[in-house]
């Protein structure tokens, strides 16, 4: 082999996954200048400016993180330290009809991001607010030309967003009031073509039932996105087909035929050529069992030979497991009454008293927590609901206490805490309670407050937001979660990372699907890294995923060993992100990770530390869609 006469980095005898999906090999790897230069075993290099002993270690593509909800983040914390510490290098925006890559769009008074972002992802105005200061754009291409000037992390890829779009061309208001004129449907199509031309990934869209805008007088009101009936989607759907783009969707759980017809949109018999659709998603719902089979069957059934089409379901590589602070939720958009309790504004706290207290709200309440409750109503084939059956069904020995304002409660069950209420109650006070503190707090309760909805009533009167609890949406069972992961009809790598800031952590749900492949052999991870890399980028579309002579150098070194006891539920941790000068939810399993390198530069080392370059210096870039 001729031996190379310099390089800026030189890793030795790493285990290297390359992202084809082939057994890896024990090989060297040489950068410069932000490139791979040579990579095999016993490399010959005259001098390297440093020398990394990756002996025991598994070198491997960075990865891409394909469902993000990163896209104001980015601009006040371009660094993205809780995606790179768990080595993601390649962040995909836009998502869900949601982004800004029409800048702020603040005209005539309407406020479409903080209106669109706020509950849909779970983000304070006041977090928002601080995000758009920072823009200064306010078309396509400068949106993606900006990420030339900030000291940009990851590299990022972008959808033009559904309901920005529409407001863009037709306004807020008239957006989720009317259908668009022929000549907003011609601006559209404009759009959109222009956009793909800039290298735009495709578009993303929203048909999730919980997502409402935010700002008065429309907070009982769901995202524009939602108002598009076929006509309009479909022609420029049709022009992300023929720029062999993406179409990033989800499913109408209200509407479910209309979904079903709209992903079999993607069939390439009938038309020039498949549309690729990234669809929302393959997890084992807790309470929808086994849907998770049939979305997959699906889409084997559009992918056939027959219909000839490129959908896939995205993926977590773990436990669905999600946080309430009170009733902000998710969960709790889906019915009337508790989203009058998330329409107040987050400071509101004695709005949301008066609504508990309101004889009124109540009685919807009454008729709310009776679909909250009813575990023996028949649910839709596909993601669907009786009217009788509300998607998230009260259990309380599955919800559980975290950090709540009781520090006593922390761990144990509502069920728990219920019982020990009910016993204390019986005995006029003088048994049940664990402590002297529970029994103080137990005073505050009536005696009604032993019904189970009387008690949940009472808790969000006394604590409101600080009545912190925890359940599992999806993916109790690993084995199931296995088969979803490695299932061609699916991708992993969903991982919604930046959205709902206290509700949801998964941004190491990939190093997730690697422990679980771990289990399996190296073959076994081998296709793992093919699914969460190479994989990935070729469908989006990126030139990214690679460890190929000439391709940028985003790399990271795993510590196997370390990756054995990776623990998803065990790594969630609530911290105070002094930008956002807020809680957010991250994850810590620091140790897993021993390098990560963007450019050619580490930007997470051994130690628990980032380097300086990460957040100061442009390492990622803009990514342009590749048509080829």
């Amino acid at each position: 082999m001729k031996q190379l006469d310099h390089c800026d980095t030189l890793i030795r005898n790493a285990l290297v996954f390359d992202g084809s999906g082939k057994t890896p090999q024990i090989e060297d790897l040489a950068i410069k200048g932000g490139k791979v230069l040579a990579r095999g075993p016993n490399l010959q290099v005259g001098a390297a400016t440093e020398t990394v002993d990756a002996t025991g270690k598994w070198l491997m593509p960075g990865m891409l993180d394909i469902h993000t909800h990163l896209d104001l983040q980015v601009e006040v914390d371009p660094g993205l330290e809780e995606a790179v510490r768990h080595g993601t290098t390649t962040v995909l925006l836009g998502n869900c009809s949601l982004g800004t890559a029409f800048g702020s769009q603040r005209r005539n008074g309407e406020d479409p991001i903080v209106d669109c972002f706020t509950r849909v992802e779970n983000m304070p105005k006041r977090v928002l607010e601080k995000c758009i200061e920072k823009i200064t754009w306010n078309n396509t291409a400068d949106y993606l030309k900006h990420f030339d000037n900030i000291p940009l992390g990851p590299n990022v890829a972008a959808f033009i967003p559904h309901s920005m779009m529409r407001i863009e061309v037709m306004g807020t208001e008239a957006s989720i009031t009317r259908p668009p004129t022929k000549a907003e449907r011609k601006k559209m199509a404009e759009l959109m073509e222009t956009a793909m031309q800039q290298g735009y990934m495709g578009l993303s869209t929203d048909q999730i039932v919980f997502h409402y805008l935010a700002n008065d007088p429309n907070k009982q009101i769901r995202i524009p996105s939602h108002f598009a009936e076929d006509d309009e989607l479909r022609p420029i759907i049709e022009i992300v087909r023929r720029h062999k783009g993406v179409w990033q969707t989800n499913p109408d759980g209200q509407r479910m035929l209309r979904t079903l017809k709209r992903y079999f949109w993607s069939a390439g018999r009938f038309r020039r050529g498949p549309l690729k659709i990234s669809a929302l998603t393959a997890v084992d719902f807790v309470s929808v069992p086994g849907v998770w089979q049939k979305m997959l069957k699906l889409g084997s059934v559009i992918n056939s030979k027959w219909f000839k089409g490129k959908i896939h379901f995205q993926a977590l590589g773990g436990a669905f497991r999600m946080w309430s602070d009170g009733m902000i939720s998710p969960v709790f958009e889906e019915l009337p009454s508790t989203r009058k309790i998330i329409a107040c504004e987050q400071e509101d706290r004695a709005g949301r008293l008066a609504l508990l207290n309101d004889p009124a709200w109540l009685a919807e309440f009454k008729g709310d927590w009776a679909k909250m409750t009813n575990t023996t109503a028949n649910i839709a084939q596909i993601g669907g609901k009786s009217e009788e059956r509300a998607t998230f069904q009260m259990n309380y020995a599955k919800m559980y206490f975290d950090n709540c304002a009781v520090p006593s409660w922390n761990g144990d069950s509502l069920a728990d805490v219920l019982n020990r209420l009910t016993q204390y109650k019986a005995s006029g006070g003088k048994s049940g309670a664990k402590d002297a503190a529970e029994a103080a707090e137990f005073d505050r309760f009536p005696d009604a407050a032993t019904d189970s909805r009387e008690f949940w009533l009472q808790c969000m009167r006394l604590y409101d937001t600080d009545f912190r609890w925890w359940f599992d949406v999806a993916n109790t069972n690993e084995d199931i979660v296995e088969q979803i992961l490695f299932d061609k009809n699916a991708l992993p790598g969903f991982n919604d990372s930046g959205a709902h800031l206290t509700n949801l952590s998964f941004y190491d749900g990939n190093l997730g699907t690697l422990r679980i492949a771990q289990k399996r052999g190296l073959d076994r991870v081998a296709h793992a890294v093919h699914r969460l890399t190479r994989e990935p980028a070729e469908f989006f579309g990126l030139d990214v995923g690679r460890i190929d002579p000439g391709a940028q150098a985003d790399v990271v070194l795993i510590d196997p060993e370390q990756l054995k006891n990776h623990d998803m539920n065990a790594s969630r941790t609530r911290i105070h992100h002094e930008l956002f000068e807020n809680d957010v939810l991250v994850n810590r399993c620091d140790g897993v990770v021993n390098q990560v390198y963007i450019h050619g530069q580490r930007v997470w080392e051994e130690g628990s530390r980032f380097t300086p370059v990460l957040g100061t210096k442009t390492l990622g870039r803009a990514l342009r869609a590749n048509r080829h």
